[in-house]
């Protein structure tokens, strides 16, 4: 069952989220709820972004080993054109 949240809008705020809302064809509720729920997701996504790259940093960090970006850039822009191509190597960082 949702539980009840309140939010306190200034009245210039509020007019805007009804504009939209009506734009967009759906209650201001239903509109505020999805606007929340993207705004979770995007911040999710970003903290699992920010948590993967200081991973990959550590992992460098520990074993030193990194792939020069204009080699790989490189290589992927052959293989997509169907030349034949080496791949990468990794080198110490």
């Amino acid at each position: 069952m949702p539980s009840s949240t309140t939010l306190k809008l200034s009245a210039e705020l509020k007019d805007r989220v009804a504009e939209a809302a009506e734009a967009a064809g759906r209650s201001p509720h239903a509109f505020m709820v999805e606007a929340i729920e993207a705004q979770t997701q995007l911040a999710e996504r970003r903290r699992e972004f920010v948590a993967s790259a200081l991973e990959a940093e550590r992992e460098v960090a520990q074993f030193g080993l990194v792939y020069d970006g204009d080699e790989v850039l490189s290589y992927l822009q052959a293989k997509l054109s169907g030349q034949p191509v080496r791949r990468p190597r990794r080198r110490k960082a």
